[in-house]
C-alpha cells in the first residue's frame, strides 16, 4: 500500500471521526509550521530594518556538553528537513502519475511547509549561534513552545497510526511508521533540550559579566557599548575550530562558520583570525619532519641525505594524511561510477521492467547517496591534498632555509643566494603541488577497471573495444605531452633572452640615444621576438591538438565500442547507451591527465634530487668555537694558536694565522690595518664564520656583529630594530637617541611605521646602517662586533655614534671593533694591527705610536690625506666663494658636511601618506548575497 492508500484508508475506517481524517490531521500540521515561518519571517525583516536587536550579546562561558547539545539539535532540524524533502519528492513522483485528491494536496503541502520550516530552523540556529561564545543565549520562546507542539502532534499521528494497524487492521507502510517515529524521538530530544537547559542562558550568567567596558564573552573577548566583538591578542587566542571539530563540522565544514559569520558584523583583523593547529604550523611540523629525516640518516650523520631518503622522510611525516587522501580518493571513484552503473536498471524501471518490490526507491536513494557521498569524499579529497602540500612545502623550505644558514665557507662557494631561492620558491613547490598527482597512478588503473566491469555488464565483449580505444588515446597523448614539454622550455628560454636584451636597452637608453643606436637594437629585439612568436605559435598549436584529443576522446572510444557492438551483433538498448556514454565521459579526465601525470613525476623527481642534493652538503665546524655559559669567567674572547682559512681543503697560505688574543669582559678593542690585511676574516673567524684549521676559540656569551654592508630586511624599521624581541618602549628610545633615529623618524610620514622596501631602497646608506647599529644595540648582546660601521656615515654623525653607542649604550660590554678613522682608536682598551692575516702589533694607542712602526705609518697616512682633502675644499672656496674667508669662519670638510646634513634634515618635509611602499589590503564587512 503506497502512501496515498494509507491516508485514504482514515477516511473508510468506521467512528474515526474528525480527529482521523487526513486532511484535518496534514492541514492542522502545515497550518502551525506556515506560522512558524510568518513569525521567522517577520522577524528577519525586523531584524534587517533595526526595529529589534541583533541580541548577539554573549552571557558567561559555555561548557562542552552544551556545544555537544548544540551541534546535535542543528543535526536533529537538519535531518527532519531532509526527511520531508525526501518523502514530498516521493509522494510527489508517485501521485504525479496517478492523479490527484484533496487529501494528496494536503499532504504534499503539509511535507513542503516541513522542509521549508525545519530548514528555517536549522539556519537560525546556526546563525543566532555562530560560535561557542554563543551558546549561552536565551532560545525565543515561540521556538520553545513551537517544540512541545511538534512533539504532541507527532505523538498523536503515531498513536494513530497504531490503532489503524492494531484496531482497524489498516496497512500501514513501513515508512510511515518510521517518518513518525523519527519525528516522536526527534521532538523528545528536542524538549529534553530545552527543558535541561542544555542550551540557552544560565541563570547565574549575569554573574560573570564584567561590571563596566562591557561584557564578556567565553573566548575571553570584550564586547564595547556597541556589540561589536573585540578579539584577543594572538598569543592568547585558541587555536583554529577545525582541530577540534566533530564529524559534522568536520564533513561540512560548519567549525568555518564563526569566523564567517564574525566577519559579517566587523572588518576582519589578523587578531581575528584563530591561530592554526601545531601540526599545521610550521612550529609544530618542522621538528618532527627533522625528527624523520634524522632517523633516515642515522645518528651523528646531517649531509648524508639522498632523495629515496628524502621522500622516505617525506612519507613518513605525512603518512596518516596520505592515507586518508587515498581512502577519500578510493571512496570517490567508486561513488562516481555508481551513477553510470545504475543508468540502464533506471530507463528499464521507467519503461515499466521491475526487478523487485520498492526498486523505484532504491534506485532513487542509490542515485542521490551516491551523488553525495561523491561530492563530501572530493571535498576532503581536495582539502587534505592542499593541506599536505602546504606542510611539504613548508618542511622542505624551512630545512632548505636552516640549511643555508650552516653551510660551510667551501660549500657556499657552489651555490649562489639566487640557487637557494630557487630551491625554496621552485623546487619546494614543486614537490608541494605532486601531491595533487600523488594517487594518479593507482587511479586511473582502477577507473579503468571500474569502467571495463560497468561496459562488460552492459555490452560484452565490446569492452575490449574500449579498452583498446582508451589505450590509443593514452599513448596518442605522450608524444603530444612530450611536444609541449620541448616547446615550453624553447618558449621559456627565447622569452628570457628577449627579456635580458630589452632590460639591457633600457638601462642602457642614454649611450643608445646618444650613439643613435635605436634602430640597430631595435631590429634585434624585433627578431629575438620574432623567435619567441615562433615558439609560442607552435606550443599553441600542440596545445590545441591536445585539447582535441581531451575532448574528442569520448567519442573516438564510443564509436570504437559501438562499432564493435555492431560487428559482434550485440543489441543496443537505450539504457546500455546512456550507461557507456556516461562511463566514456568519466574516463575523459584520467585519459586527460595521465601525460601531466607522468610530467610531474618526473619534474618532482627532478626536484627532489635538486633538494637533497643541496642538503647533503658540508656544514660549517660544528666544534670550531667552545661556547662558555654567560659570567663563568672573565674572558669574554680568547683564541690561542688559531690557523684560519676560507678555504680550508687546498693547500694555499691560511687567510689568518697565528693568532693569539684573550679579551677580558667590558674591554674595547680596536682592529686596524691596511687593505685585505685581514680585518674582517678577523671577526668572521670569531662568529665561526671561517673554517678552522688549528687552534681554539672560546667565547662567552651571547654576540651580536653589524657587518660593513648594512643588512636590511623589507618590512617596518621598527620590525627591522625589534629583530623578533618584544618590545620594551624604555630602551627602543634609548636605541633610538644613541642611534640618531629619532630626527629621520621624524621626516617620515609613518615614522618607525615606514615599510622599508627592499634591500633599503627607500632609505639612504646612512639610515640603513644606523639601523642596523640600532638592531644590535637592541639585542642586549655580551659580545659585540662592528665591522667598519662609521664609513657610512658623516664624519659629525659617526662621532656621535662612537659616542653614544661604544663609549655610552655599550660602555660596559665586549666591544670589537674594525675602523680606518684614527681618532677612533685612543678610546679603545686594546688596538690590535693586522697585516697579511697576522696581529703584528698590540696595545694602546700610545705605547705603540712609535716612529718606524706600521701603526705609525697608518695614522701619518690618515693624517696626510685629511691634510690634502681640507687643501682641496680651501681651494674650491675660494674660486666659489670668499665670503667665509672675508669673515673668517674657515669649514673643514667634516664640518661642511655637518652642515650640509643638518640643513637637509631640517629642511626636509614628511613626505605624503600615500607614499607608503606597501599599502594595506582593503577589506568589508558583510555576507555574500546571491548575484
Amino acid at each position: 500500500m503506497d502512501l496515498c492508500s494509507h491516508f485514504s484508508a482514515l477516511m473508510i475506517v468506521p467512528g474515526s471521526g474528525f480527529l482521523f481524517q487526513t486532511v484535518f490531521l496534514r492541514g492542522f500540521s502545515a497550518s502551525l509550521h506556515l506560522v512558524l515561518l510568518l513569525v521567522m519571517l517577520v522577524w528577519w525583516l525586523c531584524r534587517k530594518l533595526g526595529v529589534v536587536g541583533a541580541g548577539d550579546g554573549s552571557k558567561g562561558g559555555h561548557s562542552r556538553t552544551k556545544l555537544l547539545y548544540h551541534r546535535m539539535t542543528l543535526f536533529c532540524c537538519l535531518s527532519l528537513s531532509v526527511l520531508n524533502l525526501a518523502l514530498c519528492l516521493l509522494s510527489y513522483f508517485f501521485w504525479y502519475r496517478s492523479g490527484w485528491s484533496d487529501e494528496k494536496l494536503v499532504t504534499l503541502i503539509d511535507l513542503a511547509v516541513r522542509t521549508v520550516a525545519w530548514g528555517a530552523v536549522c539556519v537560525y540556529l546556526r546563525r543566532r549561534f555562530p560560535g561557542p561564545g554563543q551558546l549561552n543565549l536565551k532560545l525565543p520562546v515561540l521556538l520553545r513552545v513551537w517544540w512541545v507542539f511538534f512533539l504532541s502532534i507527532s505523538c498523536y499521528c503515531l498513536v494513530v497510526d497504531f490503532l489503524l494497524y492494531k484496531k482497524y487492521h489498516v496497512s500501514i507502510p513501513v515508512r510511515i511508521f518510521i517518518s513518525d517515529g523519527i519525528s516522536v524521538v526527534s521532538g523528545l530530544f528536542l524538549c529534553y533540550v530545552v527543558l535541561g537547559q542544555y542550551m540557552g542562558g544560565d541563570s547565574d550568567a549575569h554573574l560573570e559579566e564584567p561590571l563596566i567596558n562591557g561584557t564578556s564573552n567565553s573566548n575571553g573577548c570584550t564586547r564595547n557599548d556597541e556589540g561589536s566583538e573585540l578579539s584577543k591578542t594572538r598569543g592568547t587566542e585558541t587555536v583554529t575550530p577545525y582541530s577540534k571539530a566533530g564529524i559534522f563540522g568536520y564533513f561540512t565544514f560548519s567549525w568555518m562558520s564563526p569566523l564567517i559569520a564574525f566577519g559579517n558584523k566587523k572588518i576582519l583583523d589578523l587578531e581575528d583570525v584563530p591561530q592554526l593547529d601545531s601540526d599545521d604550523s610550521l612550529v609544530g611540523a618542522f621538528p618532527k619532519f627533522k625528527s624523520k629525516l634524522q632517523v633516515q640518516l642515522g645518528e651523528g650523520l646531517s649531509n648524508g641525505v639522498t632523495t629515496f631518503r628524502l621522500v622516505k622522510a617525506l612519507i613518513s611525516f605525512a603518512w596518516k594524511e596520505i592515507l586518508i587522501t587515498a581512502l577519500c580518493a578510493l571512496v570517490y571513484t567508486v561513488a562516481s561510477y555508481v551513477g553510470p552503473y545504475l543508468i540502464d536498471a533506471f530507463v528499464q524501471y521507467l519503461s515499466g521492467r521491475r526487478a523487485f518490490e520498492n526498486e523505484g526507491y532504491f534506485l532513487v536513494s542509490a542515485f542521490l547517496i551516491g551523488k553525495l557521498v561523491e561530492c563530501i569524499s572530493q571535498r576532503q579529497w581536495f582539502f587534505k591534498l592542499q593541506q599536505v602540500g602546504i606542510r611539504a612545502r613548508a618542511v622542505l623550505v624551512a630545512m632548505i632555509y636552516e640549511k643555508g644558514l650552516t653551510l660551510s665557507c667551501h660549500s657556499k662557494q657552489g651555490q649562489t643566494s639566487g640557487e637557494i631561492i630557487n630551491f625554496m620558491s621552485v623546487d619546494a613547490e614543486r614537490v608541494g603541488d605532486f601531491v595533487w598527482y600523488m594517487h594518479d597512478p593507482w587511479m586511473v588503473l582502477l577507473q579503468v577497471t571500474l569502467a571495463l566491469i560497468i561496459l562488460y555488464k552492459n555490452l560484452g565483449h565490446a569492452a575490449i573495444a574500449s579498452l583498446v580505444a582508451t589505450i590509443l588515446v593514452m599513448l596518442a597523448n605522450l608524444p603530444l605531452a612530450s611536444l609541449l614539454e620541448k616547446f615550453q622550455e624553447r618558449l621559456m628560454k627565447s622569452k628570457d633572452k628577449r627579456m635580458k636584451a630589452t632590460s639591457e636597452i633600457l638601462r642602457n637608453m642614454r649611450i643608445l640615444k646618444l650613439q643613435a643606436w635605436e634602430m640597430k637594437f631595435l631590429s634585434k629585439i624585433r627578431e629575438l621576438r620574432g623567435i619567441e612568436a615562433g615558439w609560442l605559435k607552435k606550443f599553441v598549436y600542440t596545445r590545441a591538438l591536445t585539447s582535441f584529443v581531451f575532448w574528442g576522446a569520448p567519442t573516438f572510444v564510443s564509436v570504437a565500442t559501438f562499432a564493435a557492438c555492431m560487428l559482434l551483433g550485440i543489441q543496443l538498448e537505450s539504457g546500455k547507451i546512456l550507461s557507456a556514454l556516461a562511463t566514456f565521459r568519466i574516463l575523459q579526465e584520467p585519459i586527460y591527465n595521465l601525460p601531466d601525470t607522468i610530467s610531474m613525476i618526473i619534474q618532482t623527481k627532478v626536484s627532489l634530487d635538486r633538494i637533497a642534493s643541496f642538503l647533503s652538503l658540508d656544514d660549517q665546524q660544528k666544534d670550531g668555537i667552545e661556547k662558555l655559559p654567560p659570567g663563568s669567567t672573565d674572558t669574554a674572547v680568547e683564541i690561542i694558536n688559531g690557523t684560519f682559512s676560507w678555504d680550508s681543503s687546498s693547500s694555499s697560505v691560511p687567510t689568518l694565522k697565528d693568532i693569539n688574543l684573550k679579551v677580558l669582559r667590558g674591554m674595547r678593542v680596536a682592529v686596524c690595518g691596511t687593505v685585505g690585511s685581514g680585518k674582517s676574516s678577523f671577526l668572521s673567524c670569531i662568529l665561526g664564520e671561517v673554517p678552522k684549521v688549528s687552534g681554539i676559540v672560546r667565547l662567552c656569551g651571547t654576540k651580536a656583529y653589524v657587518a660593513q654592508s648594512p643588512w636590511i630586511q623589507s618590512g617596518k624599521i621598527e620590525d627591522n630594530i625589534l629583530f623578533g624581541k618584544e618590545m620594551d618602549r624604555a630602551r627602543y628610545e634609548r636605541v633610538l637617541e644613541a642611534c640618531c633615529l629619532k630626527k629621520d623618524l621624524e621626516i617620515l610620514s609613518f615614522g618607525d611605521q615606514t615599510v622599508i622596501g627592499e634591500r633599503g631602497i627607500n632609505l639612504s646608506g646612512g639610515q640603513k646602517q644606523r639601523i642596523q647599529i640600532a638592531r644590535a644595540l637592541y639585542q642586549d648582546a655580551d659580545i659585540y662586533l662592528f665591522d667598519d660601521p662609521f664609513s657610512a656615515v658623516d664624519a659629525h654623525t659617526g662621532s656621535h655614534l662612537f659616542k653614544e653607542c661604544l663609549l655610552g649604550h655599550l660602555s660596559t660590554k665586549t666591544v670589537i671593533y674594525v675602523t680606518h678613522q684614527v681618532e677612533f682608536l685612543p678610546a679603545a682598551d686594546l688596538i690590535l694591527v693586522m697585516k697579511d692575516g697576522k696581529i703584528i702589533e698590540a696595545g694602546k694607542y700610545d705605547d705603540i705610536l712609535r716612529a718606524g712602526t706600521d701603526f705609525m705609518e697608518l695614522v701619518g697616512a690618515h693624517k696626510t690625506a685629511l691634510s690634502g682633502l681640507d687643501s682641496v675644499q680651501v681651494a674650491a672656496e675660494s674660486e666659489g666663494s670668499s665670503g667665509n674667508i672675508e669673515n673668517g669662519n674657515e669649514t673643514s670638510p667634516a664640518k661642511a658636511l655637518e652642515k650640509t646634513e643638518n640643513r637637509n634634515v631640517q629642511n626636509a618635509e614628511p613626505t605624503n601618506k600615500a607614499g607608503q611602499l606597501i599599502q594595506e589590503e582593503e577589506r568589508e564587512k558583510g555576507s555574500v548575497g546571491f548575484p
